[in-house]
């Protein structure tokens, strides 16, 4: 446990990032990273989902069989955190990428920040990227700026995004705001490094649906073509589905039991999965692949029906576990036991350290600008390959802007002070009303947080803290030394400032910082406002 607790001390400018080098005797595997949008903890029928709920998904149920479940895995509260985390193996407010990105925010992942892609590529790694990228807008912010190779397919935001420029979808909308918002919707994006972005299409109403349908005709070609080549490769496959509005593909449409958008919307991504996964199989190269399943953020229960379905407390959004626990299934016949499970507290954030050691690359200590960093991954092969006990113990929860974790899970424990999601409602409330859930205040707690047991209350019912049969204030002196240990990051290196041009963050928590940032931006623009005048009557 004292080893545990030293998660995140940095030692001078340098930190620590825990990992157990896989590759340097063995032959590189290639990596294969498959991402779905929103899709919900419990659609999947190897989480309880499934044919009960109308949507069968019998290809993620057979990766799961032929490899290892999670079952306390977690991404961020919502799509844009959840990948920037999950790519640069750095909770969000470290990289700045706090909040969700909208067309014409311009800004982006910063030039700096190293990627899957990039570290992959010190390994000589060829490097592909499709599908939804949600990670901004500006070319330095491009897959291609970030180390992939190639790219294809790409939108760079969630799906219901591009339907605001749909006349029929808002026709209460003036023909200005429409054309407004066309403007600065950018269409679909290909490219390789080095060179610009092509917006090969628009989204339209007659392709949105198409789109991962499209996406994954590429993928196979490309699977194709690096087969051939025999090198080692790495392969991130975004799926724009199950994000509201969830348009299944024309194929799909009507065709799952369960007869709604949403399920259709599973069973197409399912069912993409599986050409994916019987490519590899196809092309015999099965036992060179770690494949890797996963989502960005917990279920957005605020659409509902339009939304996965999670049994857990809270919403995409929150710092609930339903706002950042996911399904995850990780995949490699003969390296991994087949039909294995982890109940391991692990994350997106991991993959970094765990790619890095099965490509046998040791992290950076300096961003690619040359100063110091600090990564938040911890190296998941004990887990995967059973060969030891985890590297990780405890998990911080962040929504938005937030720089002191709203939530924190140490072991089974786990402690609540942000309580959006329900507005400090009564333990065990359901779906979240309007004012509640994503959209609702963020309400913190002063002095005394909730207290869960996990493993006896996953779904955060029972406040422990000073209940008079089970009181567990105690757990209070771990909760602050984990908290403690993560400022000092802090304050040896900063986190950015929100990578947005437009959106400023929460104002009350970062002020003078978001000024800051506004007057640099202003400077390196050379823009100059006009003086106030102020009117004498």
């Amino acid at each position: 446990m004292a080893k545990k607790l030293l998660s995140l001390v940095l030692t001078g400018l340098c930190c620590f990032v825990f990992t157990n080098t896989f590759a340097q005797s063995k032959k590189k595997p290639n990596i294969i990273m498959v991402i779905s949008d929103d899709t919900g903890w419990g659609d999947l029928g190897v989480y309880g989902g499934g044919v009960g709920r109308g949507m069968p998904t019998p290809n993620l149920d057979k990766m799961a069989k032929e490899g290892m479940q999670f079952w306390s895995f977690y991404g961020q509260p919502s799509c844009t955190p959840g990948r920037a985390a999950m790519l640069t193996g750095r909770i969000p407010n470290r990289s700045g990428m706090t909040t969700v990105a909208f067309q014409g925010q311009g800004g982006g992942l910063p030039a700096a920040e190293w990627t899957l892609a990039s570290v992959l590529k010190k390994a000589n790694y060829k490097t592909y990227f499709s599908g939804k990228w949600h990670l901004g807008e500006a070319d330095y912010a491009m897959p291609t700026a970030h180390g992939f190779d190639k790219m294809e397919n790409v939108v760079l935001y969630h799906l219901n995004a591009y339907t605001y420029a749909f006349e029929s979808w808002n026709p209460e909308m003036s023909p200005e705001m429409l054309d407004l918002f066309k403007k600065v919707t950018t269409g679909i994006l290909e490219g390789e490094a080095g060179g610009k972005a092509r917006e090969i299409s628009k989204v339209t109403e007659e392709n949105i649906a198409e789109l991962d349908m499209m996406m994954t005709e590429n993928n196979l070609k490309q699977l194709e073509a690096y087969a051939k080549e025999g090198d080692p490769f790495f392969m991130c496959i975004n799926f724009a589905k199950n994000h509201q509005p969830n348009l299944p593909s024309k194929q799909f449409k009507g065709k799952s039991p369960g007869k709604s958008k949403y399920s259709d919307a599973v069973v197409e991504m399912d069912y993409n999965v599986g050409r994916i996964m019987d490519k590899i199989r196809e092309l015999g190269i099965a036992e060179d692949t770690f494949v890797i399943y996963t989502v960005d953020n917990g279920a957005w229960q605020d659409v509902h029906p339009d939304s996965g379905y999670t049994p857990f407390r809270g919403t995409k959004g929150t710092d609930r576990e339903g706002g950042s626990r996911v399904p995850a299934i990780a995949w490699w016949p003969g390296q991994i036991e087949a039909d294995s499970e982890s109940h391991d507290i692990v994350g997106g954030l991991d993959l970094m350290a765990t790619f890095a050691s099965l490509a046998g690359v040791e992290l950076p200590t300096k961003d690619r600008e040359g100063v110091a960093m600090v990564f938040d991954s911890y190296d998941m092969s004990n887990v995967l390959f059973k060969k030891g006990e985890p590297l990780r113990d405890r998990w911080f929860y962040f929504t938005e802007a937030e720089l002191s974790p709203g939530a924190i899970r140490i072991g089974k424990f786990k402690a609540v002070f942000n309580t959006r999601g329900d507005n400090g409602a009564i333990a065990g409330s359901d779906m979240p009303g309007q004012q509640l859930g994503w959209r609702g205040d963020e309400t913190y707690v002063a002095t005394i947080p909730a207290i869960y047991n996990l493993w006896q209350d996953p779904q955060e019912r029972y406040d422990l803290f000073m209940n008079s049969w089970t009181e567990k204030t105690w757990t209070a002196i771990i909760f602050n030394q984990a908290v403690e240990e993560l400022m000092k990051t802090y304050a040896k290196i900063p986190p950015r400032a929100p990578q947005s041009e437009t959106f400023t963050g929460e104002m009350q928590i970062e002020r003078y910082r978001t000024i800051e940032q506004v007057k640099k931006m202003l400077n390196d623009k050379k823009t100059t406002l006009p003086p106030l005048s102020v009117d004498p009557k």
